[in-house]
């Protein structure tokens, strides 16, 4: 038996944050972090700056008491100090939370105390929130206000610039971090039940913000301008940040102004070539842009969408009027998020490149799937046999933080999704649906997610969003709930000639609710949960039989 031989290579070299710390110093001090702080004001900071700042609040944690292992809170935008608090927290070995600014009180609370925050940081323009909060958390001793506003009637509250001065200038000696310590915490939002805690290591943030510089992916590199949209609270913004610093890509930030028309404004000062973000944000943007022609969005080259499957006919046209190209990728928390990108390969845009970009993509370097079937076994990768994605890889979830309520997620090291989808035989994943979204008629199977798809390709429609409807007949109906463009009266009958050609005959809708508004989740989905109480409750107003 030949003897093992060990590679001679500096293998304890540790993946962990402080990499890309030092990195935005020495690689590129000159890039820029900007922030719309104010209605047409942009403030901004080199990495040469923000290193020096990261380092005063990485000196601040003596007089914050923080230890390693510690949990910190984040109750704030996407802004430069955001920015600066997801490296000065890792850094010392404590743990970045980032608080879901959106989330239901209960929930904030709940998330807090599981987490056991010892401090908070937070926008003074959220204050107000944290305030009526304050007096249910359980183990937060401490907050700190950022910006210049009322700190209310918060207790034990500091000011952010006020403790970086305190702690004055010069380098902080920082400690030696594990590359498997944990490094952040983010909760999942839409849960059935409570939240549930994902807890990131210095390893796996590390190898997902390389993954950020594949060029089948991201594809950041030095000369990008990145727009970050999708909130820091979510999923370290699907690793923009971290990425863009490790590339020395500049940062654009556009705190609380995230309505299309200041996005479009700061598209058209800012010149940023990636923006990300969720499609519902997008199609709003698309919708300002084509009744604004002078806005030019076309430095976009490389917008990436994600959060829920992306309308090819929104990329489409962003792409034939505007000059934007948008990829999506596919992910969830559990992977960090992302774990596929759609970037087909260059030639000529026919309905082959359309049919590979509308799909959720390959999965990136280092990520392993697979599709299940209902007994488990794996599915075959044709195109057409669907099942249950799995996922692992080395930054996917192996759990939940102090929470063994669902052990069924995980399957012998890999991670169920429960999202259905196909495979084709170059890795294109095309899903089809959520598991609890499926709709199940006559035994066959509708995919909710390919019926709002082709109702939001229809040139009235904005919005989109299917969920089922109980029949006696055939157990499950699909009920398309559709908000129409201004001053559009398109009805059902419309929207069925739009579809049949387009879908299979038994997935035709019998029914259609035209509402003002599709309610969304904490992060700008579709929520599915509050249409079906409403139908439950015989309460979605508009609906019309077919």
């Amino acid at each position: 038996m030949s003897e093992f031989l060990e590679g001679m290579m500096q293998d304890d070299f540790p993946l962990t944050v402080h990499h890309i710390r030092r990195a935005m110093r020495t690689r590129s001090p000159e890039s820029t972090v900007k922030t719309h702080v104010e209605p047409g004001i942009v403030e901004s900071a080199t990495f040469s700056e923000i290193y020096d700042r990261i380092d005063r609040l990485a000196r601040a944690r003596r007089s914050l008491g923080v230890e390693q292992g510690e949990r910190i809170g984040t109750f704030a935008w996407n802004n430069q100090r955001h920015f600066e608090l997801y490296f000065a927290i890792p850094c010392v070995g404590a743990v970045l939370h980032t608080l879901n600014i959106r989330l239901f009180e209960e929930q904030l609370t709940y998330i807090a105390n599981h987490a056991e925050d010892r401090v908070i940081f937070v926008d003074d323009s959220l204050v107000p929130v944290l305030e009526r909060l304050a007096p249910s958390f359980q183990t937060v001793e401490q907050y700190v206000v950022m910006g210049g506003g009322d700190a209310g009637g918060l207790p034990n509250a500091l000011r952010y610039e006020e403790l970086l001065e305190a702690a004055g200038p010069g380098e902080f000696e920082y400690p030696e971090i594990d590359e498997r310590q944990a490094a952040a915490l983010c909760y999942t939002s839409g849960t059935t039940g409570n939240p549930k805690g994902v807890l990131y290591s210095h390893r796996s943030i590390s190898l997902h913000s390389t993954a950020t510089l594949v060029r089948d992916g991201l594809g950041l590199g030095r000369a990008d301008r990145v727009l970050a949209v999708v909130p820091m609270f979510h999923a370290n913004a699907w690793g923009l940040p971290h990425g863009a610093a490790l590339a020395g890509a500049d940062l654009i930030l556009p705190d609380r102004f995230l309505a299309a028309e200041p996005l479009a404004g700061l598209i058209a000062a800012e010149r940023p070539t990636l923006m990300g973000c969720v499609p519902t944000i997008f199609a709003d943007l698309l919708r300002y842009a084509d009744e604004h022609p002078e806005v030019d969005l076309s430095s976009l080259s490389n917008a990436t969408c994600g959060g829920s499957a992306v309308p090819r006919q929104l990329m489409k046209d962003f792409e034939e009027r505007h000059g934007v190209n948008i990829f999506q990728a596919w992910g969830m928390t559990e992977t960090s998020p992302v774990a596929t990108f759609s970037r087909p390969l260059e030639g000529e845009h026919d309905d082959a490149y359309w049919d590979e970009r509308a799909k959720q993509g390959q999965p990136l370097p280092w990520v392993e799937l697979r599709i299940v079937d209902d007994a488990g076994g794996e599915v075959a990768w044709n195109g057409e046999s669907t099942g249950e994605i799995e996922v692992r890889g080395p930054w996917i979830a192996a759990g939940y933080f102090r929470d063994e309520s669902a052990e069924e997620k995980f399957d012998s090291g890999w991670l169920r999704t429960g999202d259905i989808a196909a495979v084709d035989a170059k890795g294109f994943v095309q899903i089809t649906d959520r598991a609890k979204d499926v709709i199940k008629s006559g035994g066959e199977w509708i995919s909710s997610v390919e019926l709002e798809n082709e109702l939001m390709s229809h040139p009235d429609v904005v919005e989109a969003a299917v969920i089922a409807k109980p029949d006696a007949r055939w157990a499950e109906r699909p009920l398309c709930c559709v908000v129409l463009r201004d001053r559009c009266d398109t009805g059902a009958e419309a929207l069925i000639e739009h579809l049949r050609p387009r879908v299979a005959k038994f997935w035709l809708p019998d029914e259609f609710a035209f509402v003002s508004e599709i309610p969304k989740t904490s992060v700008g989905k579709f929520d599915k949960k509050v249409l079906r109480g409403l139908l439950a409750e015989d309460a979605l107003d508009g609906r019309v039989q077919v």
